[in-house]
């Protein structure tokens, strides 16, 4: 029996007990369940892992069995257990975590390795895991403030797939990385609010159900950007699933997206795509941070 404790760090921290690659127990959460706030993005980094130890430890003491890894998922670019960037979470930028971490774990007598992951990767790897998949390519988008893209197995890369240009259109600066052209600077929440002064996406999204021709060009925009990413990623490593989650997935339309996909993906080898929504849970990116953790001690 392999253990392990899966952590994710977004937009709150939740973090569970993972036995062979399945959740036990229950989730424990920093925050109440639905208290969405900022409070996160501007804590300091020594307090966020202070807080991510409280939870490592709560969890350990409850099992009382010796853990084998630690995963935990953040968002940004994560490469050998360092956060080399991250939007959402300025204050970890540059920082160590998975050095930083297992020292705070080890004063507090666990000796667990620790692996960090991006969020995205660790959706993906959650959906292999839970579906019986992980000798299979996994491709995850996360749609979002920020627009992310997650792949399993992991092969070493930046994959800010976020960020991939969609557009040649000077004027689509609206990526809050600042580029120009950027699939989130369409498609993020914040790039939407910039884009619409007055309105809200969920405004420019109903207005187009109602006709409206500017959000109809603009909800065809939003489809056809994700379509030419997707299309991007099928020519570079191939056909396959596509899983599609996030809290603004209510936004796709599948059809859409579709419609404009087959558009663009034209050579027959590479057309047996499939597109699949999922919901968003905690539990999935759990249980990916949790087995890329596992699998990183093979690597």
């Amino acid at each position: 029996m392999t253990l392990a404790i899966g952590l994710v760090m977004t937009e709150h921290i939740v973090a569970g007990l993972l036995e062979d690659h399945k959740l036990v127990g229950n989730t424990i959460r920093y925050r109440g369940e639905g208290e969405q706030t900022d409070e996160l993005a501007s804590m300091p980094s020594g307090d966020l892992l202070e807080i991510l130890a409280s939870l490592v430890a709560t969890l350990a003491a409850d099992s009382g069995e010796k853990l084998d890894a630690i995963g935990l998922a953040v968002p940004g670019v994560v490469r050998h257990n360092i956060i080399e960037d991250s939007p959402n979470l300025q204050q970890i930028k540059g920082l160590h975590m998975g050095e930083e971490l297992g020292r705070l774990l080890q004063s507090r007598g666990i000796s667990a390795p620790v692996h960090i992951a991006n969020d995205a990767d660790a959706i993906a790897a959650g959906v292999a895991a839970t579906r019986g998949h992980l000798n299979r390519l996994t491709r995850v988008w996360t749609i979002g403030n920020g627009i992310g893209y997650g792949r399993w197995p992991y092969v070493e890369g930046v994959w800010e797939g976020g960020h991939i240009t969609v557009s040649l259109d000077p004027k689509e600066r609206f990526c809050g990385c600042g580029g120009v052209g950027h699939l989130e600077g369409i498609m993020g929440y914040r790039a939407m609010r910039l884009r619409f002064l007055d309105k809200e996406p969920e405004e420019v999204f109903a207005a187009a159900r109602q006709g409206d021709s500017k959000c109809l060009e603009f909800v065809d925009l939003w489809h056809r950007a994700l379509a030419a990413a997707t299309a991007s990623f099928i020519h570079l490593a191939g056909p396959g699933k596509f899983y599609f989650t996030g809290h603004n997935v209510k936004f796709l339309e599948l059809s859409m997206l579709r419609a404009h996909l087959e558009s663009m993906v034209k050579m027959s080898p590479l057309q047996s795509f499939s597109l699949e929504v999922l919901e968003e849970d905690d539990e999935t990116a759990l249980i990916g941070a949790g087995v890329s953790a596992l699998r990183a001690l093979t690597w």
